[in-house]
């Protein structure tokens, strides 16, 4: 790991608000768009450019300002960890993201409601116990683009997702360094991105101090064993196991306590689903009260074929994917040719912990010529699994229903 991250001029929270928009375009310069690289997401208005960012492949780009990369769904046969340079990117704010932090001269505070307020190098957090886990970093509108009827934001497909092994600090070291006070209710999280105009809120998130302390939420340096990539989160990022993107703040510099529920923008209005124990409701309808995202909820995928595959008939395929859901763990995988009448058990992979995608195979002979649909499953741990229909919220979050690959066998 190099001692300077990918960085070019030190720079620090104010330099960096207010050349927001020197920051963008100077993104916008160095990101390409080939005239044929184009691709076409499964539903309507669904094309989009490949476009090359710094330290990126070719990602699906989903807006520009603020940067909304998507990744290409093949990328998920690659392997069951995701490439630092496949990941896909999601920023809230103007701000470009920043492009020239010095990780020699960044700082993180910790304040608030604390004993003793404190300001981390990024050397001072290396010192402490360092931990490692791979987990999901999911979109809460991953597969948006497949709402009906059609909702507002982002129109992703379904690569708005990641799994990756991050390595970092545990929160709960670096909070009792400070000494937390006992009347603190919330700890929020602040980065370096930051609003070009001033009534644009500001993205903080909150947790409770209880899931704050939990020993697995971290201040993650590391990704695949590399320092975090610029466009997710250098040189500090916070990571929720098994929750929702939307609390993975980027760039984090600012760690607050406070002795009151926060209700910013980005945690209220923003970022709620309805409270009805499972977070959707019929097209339509309204519902009265709602509470902020949480966990991940059970997917699972085929990564080996797509949609207008051609297979041989009497000819065996093995057939690969992942599943994965908030941290309990996936139990089964199972699939289906018959539209649902029968299912037979995939042969789960390598298990790298309850927070990970978790790979499947399985065998399959097309018997008869023509179309056929192949549907896939997952159950986790504690029963829970998908939908055959799927389920619908005003925000297009948490889509989980069961998948299908479509095709052709031929004699």
């Amino acid at each position: 790991m190099s001692k300077r991250g990918p960085s070019l001029n030190p720079s620090r929270r104010q330099f960096l608000k207010q050349g927001a928009m020197l920051g963008i375009a100077a993104l916008a310069r160095e990101a390409f768009v080939a005239a044929e690289d184009m691709v076409m997401l499964p539903f309507e208005n669904g094309e989009r450019p490949l476009v090359k960012y710094p330290g990126k492949r070719p990602l699906i780009r989903q807006t520009t300002r603020p940067p909304q990369l998507e990744t290409p769904f093949s990328v998920f046969n690659e392997g069951v960890i995701t490439q630092n340079d496949a990941f896909f990117v999601r920023y809230h704010l103007m701000l470009s993201p920043p492009t020239s932090i010095d990780p020699e001269t960044f700082r993180v505070g910790n304040k608030g409601k604390v004993k003793s307020p404190m300001e981390f190098r990024l050397e001072d957090l290396k010192k402490l116990p360092e931990i490692e886990v791979v987990a999901v970093n999911q979109c809460s509108g991953n597969s948006r683009g497949f709402s009906n009827p059609r909702v507002q934001g982002g129109q992703s497909g379904n690569g708005a997702m990641g799994n990756a092994k991050w390595k970092g600090v545990r929160l709960k070291d670096v909070l009792e360094k400070a000494g937390i006070a006992s009347d603190a209710k919330q700890v929020l999280f602040n980065g370096l991105d930051g609003p070009l105009l001033p009534k644009t809120p500001d993205f903080i998130k909150a947790l409770d101090v209880e899931q704050a302390i939990d020993g697995e939420v971290m201040l993650a340096y590391e990704m695949n064993g590399e320092d975090l990539p610029m466009l997710n989160g250098f040189p500090l990022r916070l990571v929720v196991p098994g929750y929702y993107g939307t609390y993975w703040v980027k760039h984090v510099n600012e760690i607050t306590l406070v002795d009151e529920s926060f209700n910013g923008f980005w945690m209220n209005p923003a970022y709620r689903i309805p409270d009805n124990g499972c977070g959707f409701i019929e097209p339509g309808t309204t519902f009265k009260k709602t509470i902020p995202i949480g966990r991940f909820n059970v997917r699972s995928f085929i990564t080996s074929m797509s949609d207008g595959v051609k297979l041989k008939q009497g000819t065996p395929v093995v057939v690969k994917g992942i599943a994965f859901d908030g941290g309990y763990g996936i139990r089964e995988v199972v699939l289906s040719d018959d539209d649902g009448q029968t299912w037979r058990a995939a042969r789960l992979g390598q298990d790298l912990g309850k927070y990970s995608f978790r790979p499947w195979e399985f065998s399959f002979t097309p018997k008869a010529a023509g179309s056929f649909a192949l549907k896939v499953k997952a159950t986790n741990r504690t029963g829970q699994s998908q939908p055959i229909e799927s389920q619908w919220n005003p925000s297009g979050y948490m889509r989980n229903v069961i998948e299908t690959v479509k095709g052709e066998v031929v004699g």
